[in-house]
């Protein structure tokens, strides 16, 4: 588990970073963010069969405030 834990510690530096903060917090994070999670949105929603779209969504909207300027 040593190797995990330097993993994670070094992880946490990374995303503590004042520049990493500011890259994921940009225009273009925003947009490939959006693209992405859109993506992965459609794809769950047809695979459920529309079944869970409002706990997808949700997730989505979540995922989307963690990542970008929006």
């Amino acid at each position: 588990m040593s190797g995990f834990d330097d993993i994670t510690k070094k992880a946490q530096e990374f995303l503590n970073d004042d520049k990493v903060k500011d890259a994921l917090k940009s225009e273009k994070a925003e947009e490939i963010s959006d693209k992405v999670l859109d993506g992965v949105a459609d794809t769950v929603k047809k695979v459920t069969g529309g079944k869970f779209d409002e706990q997808v969504e949700g997730a989505r909207a979540a995922a989307d405030k963690a990542v970008g300027n929006e």
